[in-house]
């Protein structure tokens, strides 16, 4: 899910389980690495299996995109 240019964009990125209150701006070229931006710096208490899931948004064009981040693996999925 990477965009076709390499320009840096404004996303807002929360957990899922979480409000977009609680949504923080993350700089990045792609949806999947404002996630993992957002996960490393405010990595929300994982669920029963050691993943989180997040929704990061496009600051400018507002399309969103849900990941499961696997905490041990460091893999990203698209959300169910």
């Amino acid at each position: 899910m990477t965009q076709a240019s390499d320009e840096t964009r404004s996303y807002s990125v929360h957990a899922a389980d979480e409000g977009r209150g609680r949504s923080h701006q993350v700089q990045g070229v792609s949806f999947e690495e404002a996630a993992f931006a957002f996960v490393e710096r405010w990595a929300p208490a994982p669920d029963g299996d050691g993943d989180v899931a997040v929704i990061v948004e496009d600051a400018e064009t507002g399309h969103r995109h849900c990941f499961r981040i696997d905490l041990g693996s460091g893999e990203a999925a698209p959300c169910d």
